[in-house]
């Protein structure tokens, strides 16, 4: 595309800008600015097919290449078509090219990133890719930085703003096939909608679909060599959604899995494990924009309060983490322990462990919709007011109705029916759920219910009959909890998951990474709120004793040797 100098001059700003990092940054990559009357070095043997020309911004004709704007300086796109051969290498077929017609192009509704008065939504194409060669598209188009790199989102549509995939803004309609799955990458077009918005008094740019070719092969292209392995991940099946992560972050995270996953208590909860459930929740929390968080297990029935110590502190550390990646976050738990955990919540805050207060909420069942009404404004499942909800160490109901503490005792009397917003975000697309427990009666673990009733003692009455998308499964509660932490600090310090996120959109984060690292739980300021825990009575589970001790395990050696394994794998 061409345009006057001065737009020119602030694209070439921004190439400098982004220069550094353009692997990062994302797309649509600026492969090169020529000098007026000049085509890009870049490109020594143009080929045009057919421009468009802009005169105050309207399409006014379609017109080949003229000395007459030999004043104007051109600005270099790269393209998608140009990873085509990848993806046939790789064994994927490329529709659009089977089907002899244009590539499918849509405005969404991502803003970009905005210099001076060049300001759009980013424009992607679309093409469909069988379910089995996600991850081989994502390999194949990662590294070829200059042709837009890896996918910017997979699965549904409508995730983009995108709400009919059979009517392009440009190109042609491009059929899927029974078993694809539609897969979007940054586009050119991008720069004609940015040419659009800024006014520009005179410009021409490329057809959609009809490129500037160069004598430039694929094999001449700088190729990025980050040495990050994508690795593509399903979270979400309603609305279809997959996300991406380096493999080096994956397998930190499944690290932090096997960490938590001993069995200190000896209560067979190795049986319960779904292998990389952490993973695919922190995914799927990463995404998300605001997240509701319950606690509380009122098993010391015989005491005031009676909530135990586990689950509280992982609780918190995940809202700290999620806080410090300025996610919405809000708690709810039962109206008689509002109080309480107020308190709690303000030393937390004076502790340093939060940094600024977190809604508290209660859920009361006052009729068949009030959960629907509770998690969507007006009860309108289009509008959810949270994107995850996550429960840890909280009493879930068993088959019967009741909820059970590890020995069987039924405190249905003092828990309020949290499961009922578990239920209904199962209803509600875009919603997901996870749970994390230590013993298979917790909310969420319905998941695993037939392994605890084989293998936990009490399974077959205790056993929660409610079921989490994801199930996390640790030797001690409050150990999922900083694990979550841990793995969303992993996730948002992978460039190739954090330019997934932002849909290749803007710059990279990490001017943030001190923010974050400061928000991990740590030996310290866990050992701070165990003792304003203790303070409060709010005693350990297994003894109902007042000391430093969670589950009956003592916090010094097993719970603060936990957390420094935890954090010197995320450090290493």
């Amino acid at each position: 595309m061409a345009s006057p100098r001065g737009a020119s001059r602030e694209a070439g700003r921004s190439e400098g800008r982004r220069g550094a990092s353009r692997r990062a940054a994302g797309a649509p990559a600026l492969c090169g600015r020529g000098q007026p009357g000049s085509c890009c070095r870049q490109c020594r043997a143009p080929v045009t097919i057919s421009f468009q020309l802009w005169s105050s911004i309207i399409l006014v004709n379609i017109c080949k290449c003229s000395s007459e704007y030999d004043s104007a300086h051109s600005l270099i796109e790269g393209c998608s078509f140009s990873f085509e051969k990848a993806l046939q290498n790789a064994g994927i077929a490329v529709r659009n090219v089977e089907q002899k017609c244009n590539v499918s192009m849509y405005k969404t509704a991502v803003p970009c990133y905005s210099v001076s008065t060049f300001c759009c939504n980013l424009v992607v194409t679309m093409r469909p890719i069988p379910a089995n060669k996600l991850e081989a598209a994502v390999l194949a188009t990662a590294e070829l930085e200059e042709s837009h790199g890896a996918p910017v989102h997979m699965g549904n549509p409508g995730l983009l703003g995108i709400q009919d995939l059979s009517k392009p803004d440009y190109g042609d309609p491009v059929h899927l096939h029974a078993d694809d799955i539609p897969v979007f990458w940054a586009c050119g077009v991008t720069g004609v909608e940015a040419i659009i918005n800024c006014r520009s008094p005179l410009a021409f740019t490329h057809s959609p679909g009809c490129m500037f070719i160069t004598d430039l092969k694929n094999d001449d292209v700088t190729v990025g060599s980050s040495g990050e392995v994508p690795q593509v991940h399903c979270i979400s099946q309603d609305p279809l959604h997959y996300s991406i992560v380096s493999a080096e972050a994956a397998q930190k995270i499944k690290t932090l899995e096997s960490l938590i996953g001993i069995d200190p208590g000896d209560r067979g909860i190795i049986h319960l494990h779904h292998q990389d459930e952490l993973l695919k929740s922190c995914l799927s929390i990463s995404h998300a924009r605001s997240v509701l968080i319950t606690t509380g297990f009122p098993t010391n029935f015989t005491y005031e309060p009676p909530e135990e110590n586990d689950g509280p502190p992982g609780a918190f550390a995940i809202a700290a983490m999620l806080q410090a990646l300025e996610k919405d976050v809000a708690i709810v738990t039962d109206q008689r322990a509002l109080n309480l955990n107020k308190k709690i919540m303000e030393e937390a805050i004076q502790l340093g462990i939060l940094k600024r207060p977190i809604p508290l909420l209660s859920y009361q069942k006052e009729s068949r919709d009030s959960a629907l009404m509770f998690l969507c404004k007006n009860g309108n499942r289009g509008r959810p007011r949270f994107d995850h909800l996550i429960a840890i160490e909280r009493a879930g109901m068993a088959a019967d109705g009741n909820y059970y503490n590890a020995r069987k005792v039924n405190i249905k009397h003092l828990v309020d029916p949290i499961d009922e917003l578990f239920l209904a975000a199962k209803t509600i697309p875009g919603v997901a759920t996870t749970g994390v427990g230590d013993g298979g009666n917790e909310l969420g673990m319905g998941k695993v219910k037939d392994a605890v009733k084989k293998y936990i003692k009490n399974g077959d009455v205790i056993a929660c009959d409610v079921e989490a998308d994801f199930t996390i499964v640790a030797g001690v509660s409050n150990w999922g909890g900083y694990a979550i932490a841990c793995a969303l600090y992993i996730l948002s310090t992978c460039d190739i998951h954090d330019r997934y996120l932002r849909k290749a959109v803007g710059f990279p984060q990490l001017s943030k990474k001190m923010v974050w690292l400061s928000a991990l739980p740590s030996v310290t300021k866990e050992e701070k709120l165990l003792k304003t825990l203790v303070q409060h009575g709010v005693r350990s589970g297994k003894t109902a004793s007042l000391e430093m001790e969670v589950d009956g395990l003592p916090f010094y050696n097993t719970h603060s040797l936990m957390i420094e394994k935890l954090l010197q794998e995320v450090q290493q």
